[in-house]
């Protein structure tokens, strides 16, 4: 960082933004991605995108709204700046060009303030407290370290400097689900010139693990709170302490179960508790938040939060662009895709299983089958050999991993768990294009593999500056290994294309996404049949008669006369 803003050519090319004299420059490196005329001899290279601060130079001040119109190119051989690229400030009145600002082509940009410090309104002041409160403890325990119980589940949390956060031998009532769990891959492409060099690989370049934050009571994760820590290592191989890199407690999570007998206005009624194992990373100007949700029902949930500030660049004045949203005076925010790669190792009742496309197709109308027109029949189509199939909601297309070997004696049909992927917008990048060619395993939305040792990269071992995705999923599915009743790999792809909005800046609300594991006929029954029921001696609501009075809440006592009273449940 120091070497580029000490370097001569940038000192002079900061000279000439006439920016004010006090005014602090800071630089955001980026892995370089490639370009036209890179190649296997490339030297390693950075690019760095410059920001000043506010004018009143907070350390906290949010430098995106301040971008400047040159990005330093730096060799890490050498050591040093060998080129300084100019960016366009141009829109697409003149056709995204480039020394078109003025003298000064800051003077139009505004601070646009996220943190609390700088805030220029003072907070909400009718936000009443909220607390999450366990007065006999939690109901998970931690053995041996990273082994969780709870609610029947019990698995092993692991933490890594590529991957950070992995969760292991997944078992639930004591049988084995899940072998491996974890996030492998995940790439960043910006669209359109000259933003094509820009295309993170947050996982393969920089590392999960390495930019895990160390999570804080209170703040990060509410509640009973319980952290795991873990270990990194410097480049002589030393030890680095990482301290609570993940976070884990329980949430309610609304109604579990509830059925009201319409005849004797009884009801039955449990809420869902779900514990929740959470990770945050923070790359650059974004933040990622990966949480494992475990269910009572036998349900596993990631929840991806996409959060932090748009990577921005500079646009004149009054100007707009195809590529981007412009979400503050000279602020332009480029379009974008977030594309993740979940890797799922199942092992259900055991290691051989078999991935199942399931879709529900009408049967056509005829007099002989289906003579109402009203009947759909399930196909199921099992994978043979390694490959890959792609979302399809309008046949509610399904995919089930199971184990041909055992058998649920109540439906006959093998246990298994379903996945019902994201029908997200996959890779935009042309297909000869290298933004395509690097991120290969974002063209599918699922892959089948066969399981072999070190297999665990979506997008290749080396994503630094590579030209192609090689030894990754593409590469594992293409050999037509055979998959079924094998010990078989799923790797899912989900995200976002993001196309931003005034109101992501100038810090961007959390953009959540959801992938579920569910039993599908796993089990002989509702798996939370036994969760204890919903009853007000135990939730302590209070009744809220008045919001407001003299500025006081008036509350009611709490009754046994409610839905989920011990005496009687009533409508």
């Amino acid at each position: 960082m120091g070497k580029i803003l000490n370097d001569p050519q940038v000192l002079k090319a900061i000279k000439g933004l006439h920016l004010p004299d006090d005014a602090i420059v800071q630089a955001d490196t980026w892995m370089y991605g490639t370009d036209r005329g890179s190649d296997v001899d490339t030297h390693k290279l950075m690019q760095a995108l410059l920001y000043a601060r506010a004018p009143h130079n907070h350390p906290d001040s949010n430098q995106y709204a301040f971008p400047l119109p040159f990005s330093p190119v730096f060799d890490l051989f050498l050591g040093k700046v060998i080129r300084i690229d100019d960016l366009a400030t141009g829109g697409k009145e003149d056709g995204l060009a480039y020394h078109t600002a003025p003298k000064k082509p800051m003077e139009h940009c505004v601070p646009h303030e996220y943190h609390h410090d700088l805030h220029k309104d003072s907070p909400r002041s009718d936000l009443k407290i909220l607390r999450v409160l366990q007065p006999d403890g939690p109901s998970f325990k931690v053995l041996d370290g990273n082994c969780v119980e709870w609610q029947k589940w019990r698995f092993r949390v692991g933490f890594n400097f590529r991957e950070g956060m992995t969760i292991h031998d997944v078992r639930y009532a004591g049988r084995p689900v899940f072998y491996r769990l974890s996030v492998s891959e995940m790439t960043v492409p910006y669209g359109g010139d000259p933003f094509h060099r820009k295309q993170a690989f947050d996982i393969g370049d920089c590392g999960a693990g390495s930019v895990a934050n160390n999570l804080a009571l209170g703040c990060d994760c509410l509640g009973s709170i319980y952290y795991f820590s873990g270990h990194l290592n410097d480049d002589t191989g030393a030890p680095i302490p990482a301290p609570n890199v993940i976070c884990m407690h329980e949430q309610d999570a609304g109604i579990g179960w509830k059925h009201t007998n319409h005849r004797t206005g009884n009801a039955a009624i449990t809420r869902a508790r779900v514990l929740v194992l959470q990770s945050i990373i923070t790359v650059g100007n974004y933040e990622y938040i990966f949480a494992w949700h475990f269910m009572q029902n036998g349900n596993i949930e990631l929840e991806t939060r996409a959060t932090g500030i748009l990577s921005t660049h500079l646009i004149d004045a009054g100007k707009t662009s195809e590529w981007g949203n412009v979400v503050s005076p000279g602020v332009l925010a480029p379009n974008h895709q977030h594309l993740f790669s979940l890797r799922i190792d199942p092992m259900l009742d055991g290691p051989l299983n078999t991935v199942t496309q399931e879709e529900s197709i009408p049967v056509p109308q005829s007099e002989d089958e289906n003579p109402h027109g009203n009947a759909w029949r399930l196909v199921k189509t099992p994978f043979e050999t390694s490959g890959y199939a792609d979302a399809n909601p309008l046949a509610n297309r399904v995919f089930k991993v199971v184990n041909e070997g055992v058998t649920n004696h109540i439906s006959g049909n093998p246990v298994g768990y379903k996945l019902i992927p994201q029908p997200c917008q996959l890779i935009l990048a042309g297909a000869n294009s290298v933004v395509r060619r690097r991120a290969r395993f974002a063209e599918h939305h699922l892959w089948v593999t066969a399981y072999r040792d070190h297999e665990l990269w979506a997008g290749g071992k080396w994503t630094n500056q590579s030209l192609d995705e090689v030894d990754g999923v593409r590469d594992y599915a293409s050999r037509g290994d055979k998959v079924r009743n094998e010990d078989v790999v799923v790797w899912t792809t989900f995200g976002m294309t993001h196309n931003p909005r005034v109101e992501d800046f100038p810090v961007m609300p959390c953009e959540v996404s959801t992938l579920r594991l569910t039993p599908a006929d796993f089990f002989e029954g509702n798996p939370a049949l036994d969760v204890p029921r919903s009853v007000q001696e135990v939730n302590g609501s209070v009744l809220v008669r008045d919001p407001v009075v003299a500025g006081e809440v008036k509350v009611g006592d709490i009754s046994k006369e409610d839905c989920c009273g011990e005496e009687k449940a009533k409508l």
